[in-house]
């Protein structure tokens, strides 16, 4: 019974955000709570819910400091000189710009923290899609995806949980399976290609000039940039974050008929976010040498773990809006601005935090993995590492990383031993789903992605499941065909 109410109660939460009858917080928190009064266990709700909090909390603190620090460092103009090279190599080429978001989004992601690339990609991404009228979540759909082939380095995650769990060496897992991890990259960027060729087609190319000249004939509004801004009907304005112009499309539709509820964000004032004026007065030009080198800081002490990532961010924050702005007024000032984000951001992870707290703490989550695996025919013995791959793509995507690795991954390594299957070809077909777990409604990160790119999360499924899911197959079929699985 808990394993069918688990599926039910997944199954609720994804067909009303993606069909947009409810909120994704109001559903995170609703739908769980009905279910654990459901299966019986409603007095047990508070208990679940304090010991979700519990385990996500750092994970929340984590985003609300690094939405400050590298908020902070695009108002300072850290980020600048890459958006420069991004734009002159897309120029106003639709097809450019995808692949380009591609690219950045796969470089970024070396840091191993998908919160932080999503943060980046968007940042220099975000004005040059809405400019041109581009769909926004053809750019999270590229970026989850990319993001999530390069989640699985030793550092980020995944691998040392794999390794952990079987007891084996991160390395071994890893290294063998570059090969497969490389033809899956290939696989974003053709994904990326065709996306931007589709793009294209709707919007034609233009140089940025055209671009600019097309909106004297349109209601624009002002990109914010870092600050206040105010806009009036002729594209004008001017704030303390400077001015920019940006293009009312009155509504973006997304690739394939997905799309989003784009006119309110298009033509609203309150947009929110940092566009790249390059006189804003949030600019720091003399401290760019040292934002660059205590971001770099910052970065190798993640990647090193030498203190937890929540209190690194946290320090950086603090170092950053001290440095960069010493008077006390300023620094309210670019706390206020990222307040949304942040809000929005902490906010959906604490209720995510219901959700998985009811799933772990009524037992449903562990009768859907015990159903699945028992559900494996005894002749596909010799072929676990096969099944944990393709396993490994509704498993991550519908629990957590950790129940994932440290709940079902040994017990398919230990079918898999009785049949002579290695646990570190078992541990290298686990890697296979990340693709699609970095959109899973249970990673944090993915509400920052959907957050600052104003797109609604229902959306951002509908359109980027399947495209991850391919990504992933991609990356289990390289793997069997290199005998690396």
């Amino acid at each position: 019974m808990l394993t069918i109410l688990g599926f039910v109660m997944i199954a609720t939460f994804l067909v009303l955000i993606m069909m947009k009858k409810m909120s994704p917080i109001a559903a995170l928190v609703l739908i769980p709570a009905l279910f654990c009064v459901l299966v019986g266990q409603g007095g047990q709700l508070g208990d679940y819910v304090i010991k979700g909090v519990g385990e996500l909390a750092p994970t929340a603190a984590m985003l609300m400091f690094a939405i400050v620090y590298f908020g902070v460092m695009i108002d300072v103009g850290l980020f600048d000189p890459i958006v420069r090279g991004i734009l002159r190599f897309c120029k106003a080429d639709p097809m450019r710009i995808v692949v380009g978001t591609a690219v950045l989004a796969a470089i970024v992601s070396l840091d191993g923290d998908g919160s932080t690339t999503f943060m980046i990609t968007v940042s220099a991404m975000y004005p040059l899609y809405k400019r041109l009228g581009m769909s926004r979540i053809v750019m999270t759909g590229v970026a989850a995806t990319a993001n999530g082939v390069m989640n699985t380095l030793p550092w980020g995650g995944p691998t040392a949980r794999a390794a952990t769990a079987l007891k084996v060496d991160a390395g071994d897992v890893f290294v063998p399976m570059i090969p497969a991890l490389g033809v899956g990259l290939l696989a974003v960027f053709f994904l990326a290609y065709v996306l931007g060729l589709r793009e294209r087609k709707r919007l034609g190319v233009l140089t940025l000039d055209e671009a600019l000249e097309s909106e004297a004939t349109s209601e624009t509004v002002l990109v914010k940039a870092g600050g206040g801004t105010s806009a009036t009907a002729d594209g004008t304005g001017s704030g303390k974050g400077g001015s920019a112009t940006g293009k009312a499309t009155g509504g973006t539709t997304g690739t394939g008929g997905s799309g989003t509820d784009a006119a309110d964000d298009e033509t609203s004032d309150d947009d929110g976010f940092q566009g790249l004026d390059p006189h804003r007065a949030t600019l720091r030009p003399r401290l760019y040498w040292f934002n660059a080198a205590l971001t770099v800081a910052l970065l190798t002490a993640m990647i090193l773990e030498l203190m937890p990532i929540p209190v690194l961010f946290l320090l950086g924050a603090a170092l950053a809006l001290t440095v960069n702005y010493p008077n006390m007024t300023e620094q309210k000032a670019r706390i206020a601005a990222h307040a949304d984000n942040v809000l929005n951001v902490s906010g959906m992870v604490f209720a995510a935090a219901v959700f998985t707290g009811v799933l772990t703490g009524t037992g449903m989550v562990k009768h859907m993995a015990d159903w699945l695996v028992g559900a494996i025919p005894d002749g596909m013995g010799p072929h676990m590492a096969i099944v944990t791959g393709v396993l490994s793509l509704p498993l991550t995507y519908f629990m957590s990383n950790d129940g994932f690795y440290f709940g079902v991954l040994p017990v398919l390594a230990e079918a898999g031993a009785a049949h002579g299957v290695s646990p570190l070809e078992i541990a290298r077909a686990s890697l296979v789903g990340q693709p699609l777990h970095m959109s899973s409604p249970l990673v944090p990160a993915v509400y920052v992605l959907v957050g600052m790119a104003k797109v609604e999360f229902g959306d951002h499924t509908k359109f980027t499941v399947k495209w991850a899911a391919l990504t992933s197959l991609v990356v289990l079929a390289a793997g069997i065909l290199f005998g690396i699985i």
